[in-house]
């Protein structure tokens, strides 16, 4: 049964995907067509690393907190994105090589948002040893001193350079060319390897500290290390198409709700599918109905308020 709707959904994340390739595309005049194809494409690949990235970070990081209505962005990885880019703008400017060149912004965002975050967080897990509910409550102040810094860099910086820099905060799919989708795959993919044993224990660390334990999971440890994978994916998904804060939440509970079931590698996949249906579908509504006039951000965004909303209401009838 999991495996048809596997199927189901893979089927329609390709029609969608699809569609948004084909959708508006003028194929009596090949040069045309051919000039519409080279720009969607990588925007479309873009769309699957992010949606691989966030959808089985998010599933990962519910599954070891116990907690399906919390995110990755809990932790102010959105806001440290946010403030490390600002302060590159500040400190460069947006018309120097750190801004303009795609392939270095990606690298030189990855490579401050992976080295801030793994000793911000690598402290904090050990620090509160390992309990999740410390990390997310210093992880809510910490998103709140990053916008404070970022806010107070914006207020003395030149207008100028602020419009600038206002733009490249937006979520967007432009960025990904075939250098920067190459690292963005191939640290995903190492990220993945090094993580792949811990991984295949996650149906059992689902199970509750004591249960894994029992069952001779060095808990701790694998925690540990998933954490930070999970802040490593984020990372590389945000440097590479900037902060998507409902996504996680969205998709990882529709995966949850639709497969019914604790094996996560059925969550896992379905959580990557329906990322690449809401990314693609939202990306096609926004070049083809909107005419490029709002984010992507902003669709996920409501939609993500309100399935938020709809999935407290009900827990609430449920207990």
């Amino acid at each position: 049964m999991n495996r048809r709707k596997i199927l189901l959904l893979a089927a329609t994340a390709v029609l969608v995907a699809a569609l948004y390739m084909i959708w508006g595309v003028n194929f009596s005049t090949s040069r045309f067509a051919l000039y519409s194809l080279e720009i969607r494409l990588p925007r479309l690949l873009s769309m699957v690393v992010v949606a691989f990235a966030i959808g089985t970070a998010s599933i990962v990081f519910q599954s070891i907190i116990n907690n399906t209505l919390v995110t990755p962005c809990l932790l102010g990885m959105n806001s440290l994105y946010t403030l490390l880019h600002t302060a590159v703008i500040f400190l460069a400017g947006s018309r120097s090589l750190l801004a303009t060149n795609k392939v270095v912004a990606f690298i030189l965002d990855a490579a401050l948002m992976g080295v801030t975050a793994t000793i911000i967080y690598s402290h904090l897990f050990k620090r509160t040893g390992y309990n999740v509910l410390y990390v997310l409550l210093i992880g809510t102040l910490l998103t709140s001193l990053f916008s404070s810094i970022q806010n107070t860099l914006t207020r003395i910086m030149d207008p100028t350079e602020y419009d600038n820099l206002i733009v490249t905060l937006v979520a967007s799919f432009n960025n990904g060319s075939g250098v920067v989708l190459a690292a963005a795959s191939g640290l995903l993919a190492a990220i993945i390897l090094l993580l792949r044993r811990d991984i295949a224990v996650l149906d059992v660390i689902a199970l509750g500290r004591a249960q894994a334990m029992n069952l001779g999971v060095d808990y701790d440890r694998v925690i540990k290390r998933l954490l930070l994978g999970v802040v490593l994916a984020i990372t590389v998904a945000t440097a590479l198409a900037g902060p998507l804060s409902f996504m996680g939440l969205i998709v990882a509970n529709l995966a949850r709700q639709l497969m019914g079931t604790y094996r996560h590698k059925y969550l896992l996949t379905a959580s990557f599918l329906f990322a690449v249906i809401l990314l693609a579908g939202s990306q096609l509504a926004i070049e083809q109905v909107f005419s490029y006039t709002v984010p992507v951000s902003v669709f996920i965004t409501l939609a993500g308020g309100v399935y938020f909303l709809y999935l407290i209401m009900r827990q609430q009838k449920r207990s």
